[in-house]
């Protein structure tokens, strides 16, 4: 309703501002019936806005993105107050000092440099004061007041807030409506088949995760992709070794304990043994060919390796479909054909080469020996999620090494008429590289890349000794003791990745990972816990605060009652922000932010008052217990995101 609604109110002001000049209409001579033309219209946009006031106080179930909100109602105050300006300058931002106001509209000085290159030199204090005149009624603006050069310091309705937070804590934690359910493929974690996962694959497995759960808590249909190294020349030198070590593959499944060791075995042969490296490129051909005894072993090496991975997305608990370089095979004849016939292909040393507009380097489409490329099975991939996928969104989740690669990717599907940018999105979300403690590429004392399931084994380790030096082995049953393990050590190695910029290069360290103090899931996993803890203590059960959500208030009178309340509300704004540049550290930030206004709301504000010689409780302030409800389910909703599993006793 309420979006059918902003539409008309759209064409009703528009309309209302061609009748304002009947002159270039060469209607003049209907002046009045114009008039009054106008008149009817502006009582109608009046009631359709009133209605969708109406709607919008009575709260809707799901969550209000408060900074939406008003770059919605300044937006409007902007147009009215300078209606020939075009597209201008919207900024509103949560303001940093809370003696100035809860939000603040930074627009004026902007628009008075806008206006300047048009020669209109205009005080931006006097925009400010005009766009404040302008302020259409609305139901979350207490009062605005102008301060220095023309900044509108926003003060919100405390009523309004509290009734944002009865929504929350009656409906969950709801995500801000979709206007259309959109297709998102996310490609991440990928590693090559007969080679170990390594602390590289971490990262793109952790962060593609993480966007994934963002995407589908918001709504969208999100499909997650391995694209695996799974085709290739390699697969050549291991199917000829198989064949020499284990010659009864077809019948009897080889025992291979260790692919790495068998990758290895294998590579030295193909460096050293000229018969066996003939051999190999004939099993390369055999294999491409589709020969069955071939495509068996091939196989049969495919699922080594995936039983490998598996291992690692059990314990970091990672959904995620398999549809490796192989699917891609027979699609990459066609986009050759199609890369040639629209005579975008270029010949280079016996190279089929694509140049982009734009772009200093060309994709090499087929090789001098007819065979294809990374930059072919790209290519294919982008275009059979474009295309059979129909994906409105399509985001690559690599190290930033590969960004001048994909850069030339997106740029060659443009040139060819694939997508256009303004309509789907498709993007490479690079990351830095993992560093030891040393700041050098992290690496074994032997110098060898750190494996990833011994990385993890490290983690368990560690976090249990952590638990025991905090003696919660006293006082939690061995299965709780287990889960609390596994929640730190895999929390703590997901949030020290997730709580750095991706962008960065960051530095791998346990003993920092596990501090239970700072900006750390250890710190953030207690907190959590002893938030939950709170009614527990009280003997307040889910029913009584249930019902307590439905009956009581949530008064923000004190001022950190009203700071922690402003700090829950935020939480959709940052996952718009999350959702527009994909950079996660920003929700690790929000959480440690609101466990730290939490804790600050706690230490000045009695939840439960206790006779002092008994210890019993003598009185609960509801509508306090209601906040650290609300605390505890944010948190919990951001731990999912996250891909973190809280444990409700640590």
């Amino acid at each position: 309703m309420s979006l059918h609604t902003e539409q008309d109110i759209h064409s009703l002001t528009a309309e209302i501002e061609s009748l304002k000049n009947p002159q270039s209409l060469g209607l003049s001579s209907h002046l009045d019936g114009l008039r009054e033309e106008n008149a009817k219209l502006k009582y109608r946009l009046n009631i359709l806005k009133r209605s969708l006031q109406e709607e919008r106080s009575q709260c809707s179930k799901t969550m209000m993105n408060i900074n939406q909100r008003l770059q919605e109602i300044f937006g409007e105050a902007i147009r009215e107050a300078w209606p020939d300006l075009e597209n201008p300058p919207l900024a509103v931002t949560p303001n940093q000092q809370a003696k100035f106001g809860d939000y603040q509209c930074n627009s004026a000085m902007a628009m008075a440099q806008m206006m300047k290159s048009k020669g209109l030199k205009v005080n931006p204090r006097e925009i400010a004061e005009k766009i404040q005149q302008n302020i259409p009624d609305n139901e979350l603006i207490e009062k605005t007041e102008i301060a220095g050069p023309g900044f509108i310091n926003v003060h919100l309705k405390r009523s309004f807030v509290s009734k944002l937070l009865t929504n929350l804590l009656l409906n969950g934690v709801q995500p801000p409506p979709l206007e259309r359910k959109k297709k998102v493929v996310v490609d991440f974690s990928s590693p090559n088949i007969a080679k170990e996962m390594h602390v590289g694959h971490l990262r793109s497995t952790i962060i593609g995760d993480s966007m994934c759960r963002l995407f589908e808590f918001l709504g969208y249909d999100v499909l997650r992709l391995n694209h695996v190294g799974d085709w290739g020349t390699q697969f050549g030198m291991l199917i000829a070794h198989l064949q020499d070590k284990f010659p009864n593959y077809l019948t009897v499944s080889p025992p291979i304990g260790d692919l790495q060791a068998f990758y290895k075995e294998s590579k030295k042969r193909f460096d050293e043994e000229e018969d066996f490296k003939k051999r190999a490129y004939q099993c390369v051909v055999k294999l491409q060919s589709k020969d069955p005894a071939f495509i068996k072993g091939w196989n049969l090496i495919c699922d080594v390796s995936r039983k490998e991975f598996q291992k690692v997305y059990n314990c970091l608990d990672i959904q995620i479909i398999e549809r490796g370089e192989s699917f891609y095979q027979e699609k990459m004849i066609a986009v050759v054909k199609e890369f040639e016939a629209k005579g975008l292909v270029e010949m280079d040393e016996g190279r089929k080469i694509v140049f982009a507009p734009g772009q200093q380097i060309p994709l090499t489409v087929v090789k001098s020996d007819g065979g294809y490329t990374y930059d072919t099975s790209d290519l294919a991939a982008l275009r059979q999620r474009l295309f059979d996928e129909k994906a409105d969104i399509i985001i690559y989740v690599t190290d930033s090494g590969q960004a001048t690669h994909f850069q030339v990717v997106f740029a060659a599907a443009q040139m060819i008429g694939w997508y256009d940018p303004k309509v789907t999105r498709v993007e490479h979300a690079g990351f830095g590289v993992v560093l030891g403690e040393d700041k050098k590429k992290f690496k074994t004392r032997s110098g060898d890349t750190v494996r990833l399931m011994d990385l993890l084994d490290e983690g368990l380790k560690r976090s249990m000794d952590k638990l025991k030096e905090k003696d919660r082995d006293k006082v939690l049953s061995t299965e709780e003791l287990t889960k609390a393990q596994h929640s730190v050590a895999f929390g703590c190695i997901k949030y020290a990745d997730l709580s750095h910029n991706r962008i960065n290069d960051y530095v791998f360290s346990f003993d920092k990972m596990l501090d239970d103090r700072g900006n750390t899931a250890a710190y953030l996993l207690y907190a959590f816990t002893r938030i939950r803890s709170i009614a527990r203590l009280a003997n307040i059960d889910e029913v009584a605060l249930r019902k307590a959500a439905e009956t009581t208030d949530v008064l923000l009178q004190h001022d950190k009652e009203w700071k922690l309340g402003k700090c829950l509300m935020r939480f959709p704004e940052i996952l718009q922000k999350i959702l527009d540049d994909l950079l996660l550290h920003t929700l690790c930030d929000y959480l440690y932010e609101l466990a730290t206004t939490f804790t600050e709301f706690y230490d000045s504000c009695y939840c439960i008052e206790k006779d002092r010689q008994t210890g019993e409780v003598v009185k609960v302030n509801m509508w306090r217990m209601l906040l650290c409800d609300a605390t505890a389910a944010i948190m919990a909703k951001g731990f999912d995101i996250l891909g973190i599993n809280p444990v409700s006793r640590m």
